[in-house]
């Protein structure tokens, strides 16, 4: 990502507002999840629904540099 690429940037960023919103439930469903893991932690369920909902809140700079990684110079 070292060149400017405006056009990629502009495309994605609906994309990446509606991946936000994601990602506030992902924060949400993270919180939840690390709590009940830590109540119970036998359940391994806990711990995966935690790592999905981290890559929920990573989503939307995915999304970003895959828009940008798809515009040529």
């Amino acid at each position: 990502m070292g060149d400017c690429r405006p056009l990629g940037f502009l495309l994605g960023l609906p994309f990446a507002l509606i991946a936000l919103v994601l990602s506030v439930l992902g924060a949400i469903i993270w919180v939840f999840g690390t709590v009940l893991s830590c109540l119970c932690p036998c359940c391994i369920c806990f711990s995966g629904l935690a790592n999905l909902a981290v890559s929920l809140i990573k989503l939307p700079v995915k999304i970003i540099t895959w828009f940008i990684d798809q515009i040529p110079c």
